[in-house]
């Protein structure tokens, strides 16, 4: 478990940290090269308002920079990552929930 006494951001970075270490460790060289890949689009997590469908919103926390398309962000309630498309709106989750670099991955 991660330190409760970490904030919500200091978590977060900590899921990621070791995620990414552990890809990075990986004999998989795709698994490896979406790591170096995710690290170079990596932000600090960022509070966002996230849309779900049915009009549903949330507040979550961006972690990687948009490319102008995708962008990886954290929901908080779920405990997981989600791949969200980027709209006039602000981001919008499409269903592709996991580890953050599945779903970075999954683009």
């Amino acid at each position: 478990m991660i330190a409760p006494a970490l904030s919500v951001p200091e978590r977060i970075d900590a899921m990621i940290d070791a995620e990414v270490a552990e890809a990075l460790a990986s004999t998989d060289r795709v698994t490896r090269r979406t790591a170096r890949d995710f690290i170079a689009s990596r932000r600090p997590p960022r509070e966002v308002t996230v849309n779900f469908s049915g009009a549903m919103t949330q507040r979550c926390w961006s972690v990687s920079r948009g490319d102008g398309t995708y962008r990886v962000v954290y929901l908080p309630t779920a405990g997981y990552f989600s791949l969200c498309v980027e709209s006039d709106f602000g981001p919008l989750d499409i269903g592709v929930h996991g580890p953050a670099l599945g779903c970075y991955g999954s683009v």
